[in-house]
């Protein structure tokens, strides 16, 4: 080839054309599956039936009872451009979830097509074939109304992209998820997704209200524990109203795949949401950690635009900063009311932990599903809100106050006169301590285990939180201030940050090249350990920009601080401090997770615990 005829500019013939279209749409099974299946809706299907074959790769069958075509829209349906969902020409205002008009003529010009369809009130059904971008002229096809679309041999006429495929599990499942989110943003439709064996999916259409059908339809497919667990979540800003689930922070996954998003009713991966959930979360989680939840944003079609990806995964919104802070401000206030609220799969996962290890003789009959135990209604939705308990500040008070250090067990007498939990007091009365580290408290129906650190340390923690919001934190200066040793380049960042430090509570100043020494720490750390302080704060601003003071980071410098003053593992307690735990927990935000994410307690009901010991 000259370099002349590589300068000469042509017009590519349009089967090339279609194929880089298709590259661009269809670069999957799964996103073939998503466009057929998105254009059975818009034709306004009840039903939608899916069928895979070898992943996709030699069949997929799209069966619905939607409005159908008759030849002439047929003919037109698979030309590139050509759409029924644009009847104004307006690109701003789109309600549908598909309109480029790209999707059947890409899939046809890569596979062998064949479409059958037949209007409502017609006589007969029509069907025509493309294979690999050539067309046929339609015939009669007995079919009942609605349309049947079978994608055969894809990417046949592109060998190259089949290399580019997973396995044949890989690419099925990536098309039963695609469904499965279709189907949560549509929970008034029925779906099934089948191979050549099995049915994969199947979901009835869910009834009632649409709020209510979108739980159903979302606890379908991510199971019980999700329904059980979710936060229901709903507001609106102005013209931009969400609503949908989203889990306790005890109920989280290690990867942000359960997190379904949908904008106007698509289905949507976008950047900007994901930072929304994650920086919402961020107090109540680790970074490694993602909670389960379905969002739905809903919108003026003209403040979205749904036309920035070929295949529709995302959107840019005209005020991003506008649905960034309804996502953060709805969640956290949603976890905040949640209060010290755990999720029920902790206790179900400490049950199938003792199933796993019991019956050393006879029969076992707990090495069921953990579904069998997820069946539970907690105290907080049997009962609706917890109130503070009268004589609540002085517990507190009393909790916060300096406790001795050699304390001793309550006598046997003492233990014995301890009343039984109060009906308002839905974490108990506290009955031992176990290891020093352990709370064990007795409910009006089972009992509950207190991680005594973590549960103290987000206790602290939303107090360090509220005192700084209200500008009211408090030092307390050390009897002796203490020197810490640290390396020179945290000693250097310790006190660059000396003033903003001071106004968090914290009085230090380096004391020579390596070491900083401490005057004060805030009051409601008590007796901190303030070396481990120090060295936590010192690799923490190693890892900031030191151009952003430190009032934006003021939920990590808490959690650190609170992690380094609560009451540490080993430490033992009398009755009446445990009690003054168990109090402050029921009344505390966030309380059910420590600040690292991790559950605070866990909660077991007398059935459950009868269970195990084969009582019922």
């Amino acid at each position: 080839m000259t370099v002349e005829s590589l300068r000469t500019i042509r017009r590519l013939p349009p089967t090339l054309v279609n194929q880089i279209a298709a590259g661009e749409v269809i670069e999957r099974p799964a996103a073939a599956v998503k466009e057929l299946v998105e254009n059975a809706i818009d034709a306004g299907a009840r039903r939608i039936d899916v069928a895979l074959r070898d992943g996709g790769r030699s069949l997929i069958s799209v069966v619905d009872d939607g409005a159908g075509m008759d030849p002439e829209e047929l003919v037109l349906a698979i030309e590139r451009h050509a759409t029924s969902k644009l009847p104004d020409d307006d690109l701003v205002r789109i309600s549908t979830l598909g309109f480029r008009g790209e999707a059947l003529p890409s899939i046809g010009a890569v596979s062998r097509l064949s479409i059958a369809s037949r209007p409502r009130n017609a006589a007969e059904g029509w069907s025509l074939s493309v294979e690999g971008g050539a067309v046929a002229a339609p015939v009669p096809a007995a079919l009942n109304q609605g349309t049947r679309v079978e994608v055969r041999d894809l990417f046949y006429a592109t060998p190259a992209r089949l290399k580019f495929l997973k396995g044949e599990r890989a690419e099925t499942q990536a098309a039963v998820d695609m469904v499965e989110r279709l189907a949560m943003a549509h929970p008034t439709l029925s779906f099934t997704v089948a191979d050549a064996s099995r049915t994969l999916l199947r979901l009835e259409a869910a009834q009632g209200e649409l709020f209510d059908a979108r739980l159903s339809r979302v606890g379908a497919v991510l199971g019980g524990d999700f329904a059980e667990n979710a936060l229901p979540i709903e507001a609106l800003r102005e013209a931009v109203r969400l609503t949908g689930h989203a889990s306790l922070p005890t109920l989280n996954r290690g990867t942000a795949q359960a997190q379904y998003l949908f904008v106007n009713g698509r289905p949507v991966r976008d950047r900007l949401l994901l930072g929304a959930i994650r920086g919402a979360y961020a107090d109540v989680l680790p970074r490694d950690r993602h909670p389960v939840l379905a969002l739905y944003l809903e919108l003026p079609p003209e403040e979205v635009d749904v036309n920035v990806h070929p295949t529709k995964a995302e959107v840019r919104f005209r005020d991003p900063a506008l649905v960034r802070g309804l996502i953060v401000s709805t969640l956290r206030h949603a976890i905040a009311a949640a209060g010290h609220r755990a999720s029920t799969s902790v206790g179900a996962d400490a049950l199938a932990a003792f199933a796993t290890r019991g019956g050393l003789d006879g029969p076992a009959p707990m090495q069921a599903p953990l579904s069998r135990f997820s069946g539970q209604t907690s105290w907080f939705q049997s009962r609706g809100p917890v109130r503070p308990p009268s004589g609540l500040a002085e517990a507190a008070a009393a909790w916060q106050a300096p406790i001795a250090t050699d304390l001793a067990r309550p006598s046997a007498r003492a233990e014995a006169e301890v009343a039984e939990p109060a009906p308002d007091h839905p974490l108990g009365a506290a009955r031992a301590q176990v290891h020093a580290t352990y709370i064990v408290a007795q409910t009006g129906d089972g009992l509950v285990i207190v991680d005594q650190h973590a549960a103290h340390e987000r206790i602290v923690y939303e107090r360090m939180k509220a005192e700084l919001l209200s500008g009211t934190v408090r030092s307390q200066g050390l009897l002796l201030p203490q020197v810490v040793e640290l390396n020179e380049a945290s000693v250097d960042r310790l006190g660059a940050r000396q003033a903003e430090l001071a106004e968090l509570g914290l009085e230090l100043e380096p004391f020579g090249p390596g070491a900083v020494v401490v005057r004060g720490v805030p009051a409601l750390l008590g007796q901190a350990d303030v070396p481990g302080l120090m060295q936590d704060l010192a690799d923490a601003l190693a890892e900031w920009d030191d151009a952003r003071p430190l009032t934006e980071r003021l939920a990590h410098v808490c959690a650190t601080m609170a992690c380094h003053g609560s009451v540490r593992a080993g430490r033992r307690l009398n009755a009446a401090e445990m009690d003054a735990l168990l109090r402050s927990m029921e009344v505390t935000p966030n309380a059910g997770q420590c600040n690292h994410g991790r559950p605070t307690y866990v909660e077991l009901k007398l059935a459950d615990i009868e269970k195990l010991f084969q009582r019922r």
